[in-house]
């Protein structure tokens, strides 16, 4: 296959399994309709919405939060897709997906976990570097957080088809 077909392979892959995604970070993040600061200290809004339009007494309606988490997904798919140079399998991309929605798209496409995907790792053993993905910030320290060492062990069991 030539490299643009494995290009728009990907990102086709990836966009497909949007829907699913979403669906998987859902419950994950909660729905907030108040701002608030999240466990690390970051603004946040509906579904683990954060920018620089998320600010301290920011509202939003279930509405704006569908429509919010839609294009998050989307965004964070199409970022972690133009670093991804193999085809994956949509329980794959949902779990790859949510893990770069979470952590964000360039802390994905920097990691040793897309070097693997990219070099042709069997996803069984790349799949198990998402559990490594489980700390973050408090006060100036690298913890590991239980909700996302919990989130972690869900994506990998997507990952590996069994969740």
């Amino acid at each position: 296959m030539s490299a643009p077909r494995v290009i728009a392979a990907v990102l086709a892959g990836a966009l497909a399994a949007a829907a699913g995604t979403a669906a998987f970070v859902q419950p994950w993040e909660g729905r907030e309709l108040d701002a608030y600061r999240d466990v690390v200290g970051v603004w946040t809004i509906c579904e683990g919405i954060t920018g620089p339009d998320v600010v301290r007494g920011r509202k939003a309606t279930p509405t704006e939060c569908d429509a919010l988490l839609e294009t998050a997904v989307a965004r964070h798919l199409t970022g972690i897709a133009a670093c991804i140079n193999v085809p994956l399998k949509q329980n794959e991309w949902v779990a790859v997906g949510s893990w770069a929605f979470n952590v964000g798209v360039y802390a994905a496409c920097n990691s040793g976990l897309v070097r693997k995907i990219n070099a042709g790792v069997p996803a069984v053993t790349w799949c198990r570097d998402l559990l490594k993905w489980d700390k973050g910030r408090k006060n100036g320290k690298l913890v590991a957080i239980r909700g996302l060492t919990n989130r972690r062990k869900a994506e990998f069991k997507t990952c590996i088809g069994v969740g």
